[in-house]
């Protein structure tokens, strides 16, 4: 098969609607080296870099509330800062850079994905607008 590891994929595919940091920054446990409240960090498996992630709330209207928020994994060698507030809004507005999906089966048998990024930024100035799929100046 010729898909093997992450599969590339454009912020618009997987956010076309953009999305919204809902949480703080944090380090990935990894939790095969982590032992007796030993905290080890995770790295990335193909390029060493650590992980960290940060939930974000998917701003899709059409999703229900279960899929509006999903973690997103940034490697990066230091942790990333999120860009700063919108005056006026509740959340922070985020776009990521160099985003892949992993798909996998989790614990309920399901169909899920894992969502890295190597870089999280503010959003550039257009998003679609809502319903008819035309990008719009924000």
């Amino acid at each position: 098969m010729a898909l093997q590891g992450p599969i590339p994929i454009s912020f618009g595919q997987i956010f076309p609607y953009g999305c919204y940091a809902v949480g703080e920054v944090e380090p990935v446990k990894d939790f095969e080296a982590s032992s007796n409240g030993r905290f080890v960090q995770a790295r990335d498996k193909q390029t060493g870099e650590l992980v960290w992630q940060i939930p974000v709330m998917d701003a899709d209207p059409s999703l229900k509330a279960a899929q509006k928020t999903v973690a997103v994994k940034i490697l990066a060698p230091v942790q990333p800062v999120p860009p700063a507030p919108v005056a006026g809004l509740p959340f922070t507005p985020v776009e990521f850079d160099g985003l892949t999906v992993t798909p996998y089966v989790n614990g309920s048998g399901r169909l899920a994905y894992s969502i890295r990024a190597r870089e999280m930024r503010a959003p550039r100035a257009h998003a679609k607008a809502a319903g008819n799929g035309k990008e719009v100046a924000a």
